[in-house]
């Protein structure tokens, strides 16, 4: 059988910075750091991307790639099942891309490009939390309306853009550990589609309950300080 082909260089320089910013932190990597983890000089990682912004922003529109075809399935959810495997699934696109959230106000400060399309994005996550709501409508026991949805929605975007953070600042020993992450993801999903809680009917409460059962059970305290 014949070997695989190596991969193009510029994609082997993005998959590395992907795990160096998630691993350390966006501001801690330098591009000299990034050139030393793959073995080649700088002069080869600063042909395929002169500066570290093009960088970002690669890795930025590969992540936009992944979640938007997550969003526009919200149109398509029925019950609190679908709107649970939607919210696990958005959870974990942005997990694979956690330093966006991570480091998101020091990123917004100095990279044009972010501020319009992380805007553009939040904005298309309001809209998908709407689509949610209206999805499960049928399963709730008092109808919201249109106000009360979008107050939700927004409060389903807050929770979820801010959640990896919140994890991280809890217990930053973990919050990066590959092992610890699905229990931290699906702790934010079940907190963001608590938002729910008031209005579901008691069946499909017990419902989403039962879905987060594994994870939820999971030890949720941060160890003391100097442990």
């Amino acid at each position: 059988m014949a070997s695989k082909a190596p991969r193009r260089t510029a994609q082997r320089i993005l998959d590395t910075t992907l795990d160096l910013f998630n691993r350390f932190g966006e501001p801690n990597v330098s591009t000299t750091l990034i050139s030393a983890e793959l073995e080649i000089s700088p002069g080869n990682l600063y042909y395929h991307f002169p500066a570290k912004d093009q960088l970002i922003n690669r890795l930025y529109e590969a992540y936009e790639a992944q979640v938007n075809p997550i969003l526009a399935a919200a149109n398509d959810i029925a019950n609190v099942e679908d709107a649970w495997f939607f919210m696990h699934s958005l959870f974990e696109a942005m997990w694979a891309h956690r330093f966006l959230y991570r480091d998101l106000n020091d990123l917004l400060s100095k990279n044009r490009f972010l501020e319009t399309h992380v805007q553009l994005m939040l904005q298309r996550k309001r809209r998908a939390m709407q689509a949610l709501l209206h999805g499960v409508g049928a399963h709730l026991h008092a109808q919201l309306d249109d106000g009360a949805i979008e107050t939700a929605a927004t409060n389903m975007v807050v929770v979820s853009s801010y959640w990896l953070s919140y994890e991280y600042a809890r217990n930053p020993r973990q919050a990066t550990d590959e092992a610890h992450s699905q229990a931290a993801l699906m702790r934010g999903a079940h907190h963001a589609l608590s938002t729910l809680l008031p209005y579901l009917a008691p069946d499909q409460r017990a419902h989403l309950h039962h879905l987060a059962s594994a994870y939820l059970d999971a030890d949720d305290s941060a160890p003391a300080a100097g442990n």
